[in-house]
């Protein structure tokens, strides 16, 4: 099979989907090489390497260094729902992601004041402890001040709130640390303190804000 050179990589990625949904690679099995398909449909590696990207993106093909790229999900029931899934490319642009989790923390801050109860605030300031006890610590100080953002968004009261922003710090933990090593620990435990004593207070509002700003602060130090 060759194919036209117009929207090529698109293209590609038909020709991975008709393989799949044919039966013609199974599950766990290694699909043919970037070389190989470079051949075999006439194009160039960077078109084939872009739609192999883009299905290892929406969590079909699995790339294994120094082995190859596996299929690892063949059953994708509707492929333009899949285009729509967070996945990891999408997260790469930390700018976007900070303006993503700006739009949606400050309500889910505002939201988890009105329907949490005392033993938010006890999961708080367990978190906002650790990361004091881990200033200094990375990896420790990044995975308390992430578990103190999951608990506002678990405590919103609203699932999709949870579960999109819980899939954005998946993906981003990397990036966290990173910033950390950009920003430092003090900003972070101010910041979450802040958040905290708005709790404590049953302020709403006030946890909004000071989620805005946690989040616009980030923005303008990125």
């Amino acid at each position: 099979m060759r194919i036209k050179k117009v929207n090529v990589t698109e293209q590609v990625v038909e020709y991975l989907k008709e393989n799949i949904e044919a039966g013609n690679w199974k599950v766990g099995e290694k699909i043919p090489s970037e070389n190989q398909m470079t051949s075999t449909l006439g194009v160039s590696r960077s078109s084939v390497r872009a739609a192999l990207q883009y299905m290892i993106g929406i969590g079909v093909l699995e790339s294994v260094h120094g082995k190859g790229t596996y299929l690892i999900n063949s059953q994708v029931e509707n492929w333009e729902e899949a285009d729509n899934k967070i996945t990891s490319e999408d997260c790469k642009d930390i700018e976007k992601v900070l303006e993503f989790r700006r739009i949606l923390e400050p309500d889910a801050c505002r939201l988890a004041v009105e329907r949490g109860d005392s033993q938010v605030v006890s999961e708080l300031e367990k978190y906002l402890k650790q990361m004091k006890k881990y200033e200094g610590e990375r990896d420790a100080f990044v995975n308390a001040d992430l578990k103190f953002h999951e608990v506002i968004c678990k405590a919103s009261g609203n699932q999709l709130l949870e579960k999109s922003l819980h899939k954005v710090f998946l993906e981003t933990r990397k990036n966290h640390n990173q910033m950390n090593a950009l920003f430092g620990f003090q900003s972070g435990i101010d910041c979450h303190t802040e958040i905290l004593e708005a709790f404590k207070e049953k302020n709403s509002q006030k946890a909004y804000r000071a989620m805005w700003n946690h989040m616009n602060q980030a923005m303008k130090k990125i």
